[in-house]
């Protein structure tokens, strides 16, 4: 099997379970991005109990037939895994980049990651329902190491080990192979649980919850400046259909991300076509480099958007973390209610790492195109 076909045989295998579920979540692992899966297999699987390709002895049989294997779906195992009891998964994925610490760093984005639902509101035990996603085997090692869900995708022929500088060839590559898998990027601190400003039952019927650069005040506006590194999605006709579309189109977007051509399906009225309810997340909820929330009392997430390189996201999200700490310090201080007015004048540091990431080698200009 070459690479085309191992990537339609996963991509059709994936479109095979969302179609069978009740919902889809997120993406919201870039470590960058950790998405929301809600899935549920396609089928009761008798043999989920034994080891892969359990051998069974048949004494009584010619010898010929004295073993029987059972192929089991290594993906549909580890979703089982990591699902909570409603079959919600947290989606991401991870490469070298993001799990090794640097010479000069002082973390990883993984560490970052997992700091967040440590110091975050009802966020610890959403560690427990993390799928990381590795696409090498070192960060498949390390997710191990560190006692996580872990499913290692083998892709041959496309190295996914080192840093991916936005719009480079092969970051547009590692960001195709993402979209199918309904990621949300892990460089997002997750500051709350997401969940308490999300849809997610069965009596509210977005079909598709995303995230934006900007957010011009209408979750319904699609001129939004949206952001693929966290969106919910329910998994239904209509969404599988988006993401088969979202995904024919990689072959005829060279140069482009899957954000882009996304946006270009938008802009074309695909949402209108195919009758999709999209709701745009409010970025002091959902908020990230490109526009700060306002609210620390309400912010949920923080993306490092509009950000190039990994050590600057690395520098700035740590600063994100000190600065909720401070927040928590004086909540913990005065109360829930005196911290309101001890903290009137909260303001996040300013993303410098983030922001000189854009200046060139050669001048001092610097790019506006958001990541």
């Amino acid at each position: 099997m070459d690479h085309s076909d191992r990537q339609n045989h996963f991509v059709q295998h994936l479109k095979n379970s969302i179609s069978m579920s009740n919902f889809t979540v997120i993406g919201f692992l870039s470590i960058g991005l950790l998405y929301f899966f809600i899935w549920s297999p396609s089928i009761s699987n008798p043999f989920s109990s034994l080891p892969l390709y359990q051998n069974i002895n048949c004494p009584h049989y010619n010898s010929s037939f004295k073993t029987i294997k059972f192929p089991i779906d290594e993906l549909e195992l580890a979703l089982e895994e990591a699902s909570m009891a409603n079959k919600t998964v947290i989606i991401a994925v991870v490469n070298r980049a993001y799990v090794e610490q640097g010479v000069n760093a002082q973390t990883t984005m993984l560490d970052l990651f997992t700091e967040s639902l440590w110091l975050g509101e009802d966020t610890r035990p959403l560690l427990d329902h993390l799928l990381l996603v590795a696409v090498d085997q070192i960060a498949y090692d390390r997710c191990r190491f560190k006692r996580l869900h872990c499913y290692r995708l083998v892709t041959e022929g496309v190295d996914f080990g080192g840093e991916k500088v936005y719009m480079s060839k092969d970051f547009v590559k590692m960001m195709w192979r993402r979209t199918f898998f309904l990621l949300e990027d892990m460089d997002v601190m997750w500051l709350r649980n997401p969940f308490s400003r999300l849809n997610h039952d069965d009596t509210v019927t977005n079909d598709l919850q995303i995230s934006v650069d900007m957010f011009n005040g209408d979750p319904q506006s699609e001129k939004n400046m949206i952001n693929t590194g966290f969106y919910y999605v329910r998994a239904n006709s209509k969404t599988v259909s988006l993401f088969a579309l979202w995904y024919a189109q990689k072959d005829n977007s060279t140069g482009k991300k899957e954000q882009d051509v996304l946006v270009e399906l938008m802009r074309a009225g695909l949402f209108g076509q195919m009758e999709l309810r999209v709701r745009f997340l409010d970025t002091r909820f959902f908020s990230g480099f490109c526009q700060d929330s306002n609210d620390v009392r309400a912010v949920t997430t923080v993306h490092a958007n509009c950000c190039r390189h990994i050590s600057a996201k690395l520098r700035d999200l740590a600063t994100v973390l000190r600065d909720w700490k401070k927040f928590k310090v004086v909540e913990e201080k005065y109360g829930k209610v005196v911290a309101r007015n001890q903290t009137w004048n909260f303001q996040w540091s300013g993303h410098s790492g983030c922001w000189n990431s854009w200046k060139t080698n050669n001048n001092n200009n610097i790019t506006k195109k958001p990541n």
